[in-house]
This record gives structure tokens, sequence and C-alpha cells, in this order.
């Protein structure tokens, strides 16, 4: 009875222990996102499905003299369809539906718009095209984006929305449900 015991007392003490481990890599601290981006060039954001959904994907990040360069590969979309594609502000994909995301990553305060507007949030990327495969590739520089300061995207995650973003709605662009979602982390973390 006593190894029976003291198995059950071990297992409840590893159980708890994994998951606080878990609930520690959900939302990121400044401290250990600061880090992440001292060391690192490249940083990615592994695309989840919401609960119901089947889309999956990467999206990368990387340094370029005009800016960062975004290229997303992003599968089991709709076939040629058109999709959100947005950084929210929070590095918190756990809700079912993303919610826990929060909104688009918005730290000027600016209204919603195109990728290539005057104004729009930081988080603003426009929408992903899928092809006959049901696919979207992407490959653009972002002269908003960065990885450090006021405007760093570490430590944020990408949303891929349900419909096209119309670009103009406020706050969302009406973009819909989200598919799918990825918190943006250093490469190789």
């Amino acid at each position: 009875m006593i190894n029976l015991t003291s198995t059950v007392c071990a297992f409840a003490v590893l159980s708890t222990l994994v998951a606080c481990s878990q609930e520690a890599e959900v939302v990121q601290s400044d401290a250990a996102i600061n880090a992440q981006t001292e060391s690192a060039t490249e940083f990615a954001a592994v695309l989840q499905p919401t609960e119901g959904n089947a889309v999956s994907g990467t999206v990368l990040f990387s340094s370029t003299e005009n800016g960062v360069r975004v290229s997303a590969n992003v599968n089991g979309l709709a076939l040629m369809s058109s999709h959100g594609f947005h950084i929210h502000e929070f590095g918190d994909c756990s809700a079912a539906d993303a919610s826990s995301a929060g909104g688009h990553f918005n730290p000027r305060g600016q209204p919603h718009g195109a990728p290539d507007s005057a104004q729009r949030h930081v988080g603003d990327l426009g929408n992903i095209v899928s092809n006959g495969a049901g696919v979207a590739q992407t490959n653009m520089v972002d002269t908003q984006l960065s990885f450090s300061g006021m405007d760093s995207i570490v430590g944020k995650s990408v949303v891929i929305h349900a419909v096209v973003d119309d670009l103009e709605t406020q706050p969302t662009g009406n973009a819909g449900a989200r598919l799918a979602c990825g918190v943006i982390t250093a490469v190789g973390d």
C-alpha cells in the first residue's frame, strides 16, 4: 500500500509541475522575450488550428535592410479563398477559439488598415490567398514590424482569420473567426 500511495503522490506532484510549466510557456515574461530578441535573428510562429478547424502552417520572420521579411506557408484553407492575416497583441493561443491572443497588435493606437496604409495597426498584414489545393503562401517585407522596442512582434501571436479582411472596418477588418494561431518565438526555441 505504501508503494501505491507513493506512486500516486509522485504522479500528482509531477502532474502539477508539468501543468505549471505549460502555463508558463503560454505567456512569456518580458525578460524571456528580451533574452530571445538579443540572441536571435529569425523568429517563427507555428500555426495550430483552433477548435473545429484544420488550418495549420508556419510563418517566418527575418530582418532585412528594408524591414522584416514575412514568409508564410498555411495549409488547410478553403480552396481559392482569402483570409485575414494579422499579428495579435498577446502571445497566448490557449483558448479554443484563440480569443486569448487579444486584438490586433496596435501599440501606436492607429486605425485598422491595409499593409501599405500610412496609418494602420502594426499587426495589419492584410490577407493571404489560398490556391486550388487550399495552401496560401506569402513572402513580403513589412516596414512597420520590428524585433525590439515598442513595435516588437516577439512574443505576440499570428492569427489566420476565417474570411477576407476588408482593410477598412474598425477595428478588425471584419475578418471573422480565428482559424489558426501561433506564438512568435526565436527560431530554435
